[in-house]
């Protein structure tokens, strides 16, 4: 995950019902950070902006069920840390790929 970015989730469905956007800057926190949370149209909101801003969304009901319940601007706790690592490794292979086909698409540069 790029430093600073949030990491948008929502569970699978017609629309997501529940999401939540996380943020990680090791040089300011030992663990990401809730930066917003919603259910219905605030959901929707999140995974839209998410989306508009290139910031990969993964979908895990369950994870953002437990991830809900944390106050926003609070480190997630230790128990998580497993959880919320799959989801790492997702948005940095995303990010990887995305980086790979952009330079191929310019010629090797960058």
């Amino acid at each position: 995950m790029k430093k600073g970015f949030p990491q948008a989730k929502a569970p699978r469905s017609n629309g997501p019902k529940q999401a939540v956007a996380l943020t990680y800057s090791p040089e300011a926190n030992s663990a990401p950070v809730l930066k917003a949370k919603g259910k219905g149209a605030v959901a929707e909101k999140i995974v839209e902006i998410a989306k508009n801003n290139g910031v990969p969304v993964t979908e895990n009901a369950s994870l953002v069920e437990v991830l809900s319940k944390l106050d926003l601007d609070q480190q997630i706790p230790p128990e998580l840390y497993q959880l919320v690592a799959e989801i790492l490794s997702f948005v940095y292979r995303s990010d990887r790929q995305a980086h790979s086909l952009l330079t191929a698409k310019s010629g090797g540069e960058g």
